[in-house]
This record gives C-alpha cells, structure tokens and sequence, in this order.
C-alpha cells in the first residue's frame, strides 16, 4: 500500500453553529470564504460566538486529508508547526490517535486556530488565525523528511509562503515522491494565480479543485477548467457541490454524482473527498472507483458537524469501499 506524507497549516478547528449571516456581514466575512485574522480579532470573534454550540478537532485542510487517509488504512505522516502549548498538544495527540506520525516543529507562538462559522444551511466560513502554523518554513525542511513515501499531499494555503511551497515540492520530486495539490479556497486561487499555475506546470501530478476555484484560475466553467487542469497535471479532479465530481487523465473523463445525505455541516468535505479518492487511485482502482470513493466519504462527512467521523461511521465507509 502506498504511503502518504501530508503537508500544510497545523490548525485547530473550532466549529461553531450560528444562527444566521448576520455575524458574517458584522465581521465582513464573505460567506463560504476563509479568511486571515489576526489574534486580536480572533479573540473578539470569540467573545461574540461564546453563548453559542462549539466543539474543537484538529483541523487545517491537508491535516483532515491524512486524518481521513489514516482512517482507511494508509501509512501516513504530517509536516506542520505548532505552539507549545495546550491547543499544540491537542493537535499532536489527534494524530497520533489516528495513527498519524506527526512531524511537528514547535515555537513559544500560540498554536494556530480555524474559527469556523457554519450557518444553517451547513457551509462554512473560516476566520482563521495561523499563530505557529505559519512559522514552517522551508528551512525546516529536509529530504529525509520525505524519504520512504510515496505521494506528497500539499494544502493550497501554502501559497502564503512561496518558499515553503516551492521547496516541499522539489524535495518531494528529488525522492520520487508524486505531487497532489488541492487549491483550498478561491479567494486564495484569486489572490496568487501566477504562482499556482508555476506549480501546476512544474510540480504538480494531481490536482483537486472545487467548481469555485476552478473558475478562480482559469476563469472557465466547471467541464472547461477540467480540460485546461488536466493539460497541466497528469490527474485533474474538479467538484461540482451537489452534482458530483468530474475527473480528467490524459484523454480519459468521467463524472460520478453525490451519495444521498443529510448535510449538517459542508466543512470537511473536500478533504475528505481527496482522502477518498487518493484511496482508491493509489491501489489501483479506477477512476471512476477513486471519485465514487471520494464522494462517499464527502457524503458522510456532511452529516457531522466539523471533519472527524466517529469508529462506527469509519467501520460502515470501510466496509462500503470493499464493496465498491
């Protein structure tokens, strides 16, 4: 089976249901975006979400993925930085209950926390403020850290430091390690498009992308992105929310729909979908196979609140796959 080594933000997820937009407009948060706060602003958001129902994970987008890979039997390690201090400690003792090797650099900063707004409907709004999980840096970095895996999985929030990205990759490459990227958010995709596409051209085997960050890049609807993604990477996979999800190899397309659910909360949910379909894919399966698989845990995923699903879900997901 392959191995997987993930890399990115080192965050803890606070998710919090609140009873309407109104606290996003009061904020200038745009609804379904993520957006970076700093410390003063993250206590005040916690000050005005302290009545409301909360719950804590740890979170950061490719720390869910590995998270979602480990659940299905994957060897896996993550590359992150957080603070020393009890935020930290969660984080670390999360992955390794889920058989995670966490490889965490650590400062005296405080760790890194997702404030998520889920609003009835179940989308997400990040305001997230990375504390220590911005400090990695590429000097961290080494390419015995990537030694022994086979797939590199990379956050699309790197892209906030170029150097860290650039050089995770071309370690990543120098081991033999193929490259996945998921682009993250679209307002991230919009704000660094020059870099994004370097990397796609240069580094990048797998791509994920949602119908907004699709159209982000290359300014084209979900089926057109698809083509003009493929002829950059060597796998392209675009969502397309309640449709399904469409994906591109060389002359080979398809598109699967969603599974039926109950949705609570959409966050997690791209995450993952990319842990499910790497899944599948990396063993052998099909493509077709790897995007059922993804949309699967998606589906699942959807009907909790924030990214983490309890033994009894993972147990029936496990037992669907064989299925599949």
């Amino acid at each position: 089976m392959k191995r997987i080594i993930g890399i990115g933000n080192a965050l803890v997820d606070i998710l919090t249901l609140i009873p309407n937009e109104e606290l996003l407009e009061t904020l200038n948060l745009p609804k379904g975006s993520m957006q970076l706060v700093d410390f003063e602003f993250a206590n005040n958001l916690s000050a005005l979400t302290s009545g409301l129902s909360k719950s804590m994970a740890s979170g950061g987008s490719a720390a869910n993925t590995i998270h979602g890979l480990a659940r299905l039997g994957v060897e896996t390690a993550f590359i992150g930085h957080v603070g020393q201090d009890e935020t930290g400690e969660f984080f670390q003792k999360d992955m390794k209950s889920a058989g995670i090797r966490p490889l965490l650099f650590t400062s005296n900063s405080p760790s890194g926390i997702a404030n998520a707004l889920i609003t009835p409907d179940g989308e997400r709004t990040f305001a997230t403020f990375l504390g220590a999980a911005i400090e990695l840096s590429a000097d961290h970095l080494q390419a015995s850290l990537f030694e022994g895996y086979d797939l590199l999985y990379v956050e699309g929030y790197l892209v906030q430091n170029e150097a860290l990205l650039l050089k995770a990759m071309q370690l990543a490459k120098a081991c033999g390690l193929q490259v996945a990227l998921d682009l993250a958010s679209y307002n991230v995709v919009e704000a660094n498009k020059l870099l994004l596409e370097k990397v796609l051209n240069e580094y990048v085997d797998i791509v994920f992308a949602n119908e907004e960050e699709a159209r982000a890049l290359s300014g084209l609807p979900p089926l057109e992105s698809l083509d003009q993604l493929a002829d950059k990477c060597s796998l392209a996979i675009v969502k397309t929310g309640a449709k399904g999800s469409m994906a591109k190899s060389g002359s080979q397309k398809i598109e699967v729909g969603v599974i039926k659910a109950n949705p609570i909360d959409t966050t997690g949910a791209g995450d993952l979908y990319a842990a499910g379909f790497l899944h599948a894919y990396l063993n052998g399966q099909s493509l077709e196979t790897a995007c059922h698989t993804g949309a699967l845990l998606a589906g699942k995923v959807i009907e909790v609140i924030g990214p983490k699903m309890d033994d009894l879900t993972w147990e029936n997901i496990r037992k669907h796959i064989s299925k599949i």
